[in-house]
């Protein structure tokens, strides 16, 4: 995928904030082609600017990662979706499908996914802060309801249970990954598939849980 540079649009004469955010999103899908090792003065010659004035509003170019990072992978969080994923007045299978749903149309794109893939092979601190943000929003929450679930004692999740919810959320990351990196011609909805794969998943999830929980 290759986008070609819009000069037109970037030279016009734009407010600050409106140009920054130009920069940011085109930011987003270079590193998204090229990786994190793309270099801003390619960057500039395709949005249509001088690489100085990239660095007027970036100061760097880890100054301009730092942001798209925040934009591709923080950004990708709704805070409503945690006390979704906790109201247990709702069936678990519902509260996980949904959130899956939320969370494949919010961040299964193109740039987020590649992103992330270069993230782990080039910038391991990239990497390591999103599994940070991933452990809290996603893994430690969603392993702590299959405990209930399982009817286990309320306790912290143990590294074993976490380990094990982890590969709930990379069999559906594999979806994305299948699609934006190895191209691979995937249905158009592919919400029914999450659907199935959490179905699937906390059948046994509950039996497992009891096997590994230290408690």
């Amino acid at each position: 995928m290759v986008l070609e540079a819009k000069p037109r649009s970037a030279q016009r004469r734009l407010p600050r904030q409106e140009r920054e955010r130009l920069i940011l999103d085109e930011a987003i899908r270079f590193f998204a082609e090229v990786g994190f090792e793309g270099q801003t003065r390619v960057l500039a010659e395709r949005i249509g600017v001088t690489q100085p004035l990239l660095y007027r509003y970036f100061p760097d170019k880890d100054a301009l990662i730092e942001q798209v990072y925040r934009h591709a992978f923080v950004d990708g969080w709704n805070p409503a979706w945690d006390a979704a994923l906790a109201d247990r007045e709702r069936p678990l299978e519902d509260r996980v499908v949904t959130l899956y749903h939320n969370y494949n149309r919010m961040n299964f794109t193109f740039e987020r996914v590649r992103l992330f893939m270069f993230a782990g092979l080039k910038d391991s601190r990239l990497a390591d802060r999103f599994m940070d943000f991933l452990r809290e929003h996603i893994l430690v929450p969603l392993a702590r309801e299959l405990r209930h679930e399982a009817g286990l004692p309320e306790a912290p999740p143990s590294p074993a249970e976490i380990e094990f919810v982890a590969g709930l959320h990379g069999a559906i990351g594999y979806v994305g990954v299948r699609r934006w990196v190895y191209q691979v011609p995937m249905p158009d909805d592919i919400e029914p598939v999450i659907g199935a794969i959490v179905s699937a998943f906390l059948a046994g999830a509950p039996a497992a849980m009891r096997r590994l929980s230290p408690v």
